[in-house]
């Protein structure tokens, strides 16, 4: 099983759900596209360049959607509307690395299951006909019959559909949270002691019992200024002493049976302005949150949430300028330079977000705001993450100094703020009928904290 799985009637039942949307979903795509069968490749692992080290290997997330499999290189899923679906899976005769353990779990009674000890016995489980492949293409697949090898328009079908949850997946995406909140507990006790980030970082992969390569993405772990690094995964091994440690922001989440969180929360070492400023955040951010609900227009709550930090910077000093004066004018955009949140689920930045049908057609984000990924309706049983920030960023700020709005700034009082690098707040919400359903507030509060 990968890593803890369980195997519980709930899970049985939740994941046979989801194995038939699945098949629902293939079999409309398959008829729309003119297509036979499907087969869904797992991938393989890939050799680091003039070396004989493979890199990590990470399973196709259409694959880890058919089933929660991540560590089984050159694997199939074959599918032939109307059939049971079959699983072809590798597992060598090796001695020079562990082989994958024998199928076993809650999720085997949905497949047929072949055992493969050679990569080319898969060939002789591939239906006749026109097939649509999805996966890393390889040579020797041309071989193996008739492919279309990820024909564009059956995967953007298939993206589409994957903004919708099934039961199974949000059980699956809790239990992530329930995972990434074990980490961001003890990832704050262990920056409040004399430690590194490095240290940190080792805290929380300890507490949520994944090593590096199980982690959904790299740890941010991020001390003082290291904070306004919107992506910083350098984690320095020096111990930074009481007297000099400021702030802390970690932006961690954790996996379970390939389903990700993505969790961000930021602390100041004393009770002082940075801190009254995170607390503000927070209230802010439970305010976004509280407003992700079928119909919301995602890039207004992107825009709203602009307006909101342009009033916390002008409440704390750092701006002249109210906060819708302050978005209008493009000037919290220095403040806050990345968009509102994105989908989550197989993959941290989920697939879909841009897309207004299953045909492809994109909706692009709101002018001055290209990095926002998510430019949907918010729609029940969609997830999505919400992670305003505020950050002091020198180099976006020394080019706000040669701007017309440079005197709409305190920079004294941005200078004062500038060694605590940024704040980021970040939650996992599940949109649905009865109101969003906040999965990592969830979480903490089962761990007898609000939020940290």
């Amino acid at each position: 099983m990968t890593q803890r799985q369980k195997s519980t009637p709930d899970m049985e039942e939740l994941f046979a759900g989801h194995v038939a949307v699945m098949l629902d979903r293939y079999d409309r795509a398959l008829e729309h596209h003119k297509f036979d069968a499907a087969v869904v490749y797992s991938g393989s692992p890939h050799m680091q360049f003039l070396d004989d080290m493979a890199y990590p290997f990470k399973a196709n997330p259409h694959f880890k959607c058919w089933a929660p499999l991540t560590q089984v290189p050159d694997s199939f899923i074959i599918y032939r509307p109307g059939e049971k679906p079959v699983l072809a899976y590798f597992q060598p005769d090796d001695y020079w690395h562990k082989p994958p353990d024998d199928p076993a779990g809650f999720w085997t009674a949905q497949f047929d299951i072949r055992i493969l000890t050679e990569k080319d016995n898969a060939r002789t489980l591939m239906p006749v006909g026109h097939k649509a492949f999805l996966g890393e293409w390889q040579e020797r697949f041309s071989k193996w019959g008739k492919f279309s090898a990820n024909p564009q328009g059956f995967i953007h079908e298939l993206h589409y559909q994957r903004a919708w949850k099934t039961p199974y997946e949000l059980a699956c995406m809790a239990e992530a949270s329930a995972l990434g909140a074990l980490g961001h507990r003890a990832a704050y006790l262990a920056f409040c002691e004399d430690t590194s980030e490095y240290d940190i970082h080792l805290a929380y992969c300890a507490a949520c019992e994944h090593t590096d390569d199980q982690l959904p993405y790299d740890n941010i772990v991020a001390l003082n200024q290291h904070a306004a690094i919107l992506h910083y995964t350098y984690r320095d091994t020096a111990v930074i002493p009481a007297p000099q440690r400021k702030s802390f922001l970690i932006d961690a989440g954790a996996s379970y049976n390939g389903y990700a969180s993505d969790i961000t929360r930021t602390y100041s070492f004393k009770d002082d302005a940075f801190a009254e400023l995170i607390d503000q955040m927070d209230e802010l951010q439970q305010i976004i949150c509280d407003q992700v609900i079928p119909g919301a227009s995602y890039p207004e709550l992107h825009l709203d949430t602009h307006r909101a930090i342009g009033g916390l910077l002008h409440a704390a000093g750092v701006i002249t300028m109210h906060g819708d004066e302050a978005a209008e004018a493009g000037l919290t955009s220095t403040f806050f330079p990345h968009g509102l949140g994105h989908y989550i689920g197989l993959q941290v930045h989920d697939v879909g977000g841009f897309m207004n049908d299953a045909g492809g057609e994109r909706i692009s984000p709101p002018q001055g705001h290209e990095f926002l990924r998510l430019t949907r309706t918010v729609e029940s049983d969609q997830v999505m993450t919400i992670e305003p920030g505020i950050y002091f960023i020198e180099s976006l700020l020394n080019k706000l100094k040669d701007s017309p709005l440079k005197s709409a700034v305190n920079w004294t009082q941005v200078e004062k703020f500038i060694p605590y690098g940024g704040i980021r707040i970040e939650d996992n919400v599940v949109a649905t009928d009865n109101g969003p359903i906040n999965l990592t507030r969830d979480a903490f509060d089962k761990l007898g904290q609000s939020h940290s």
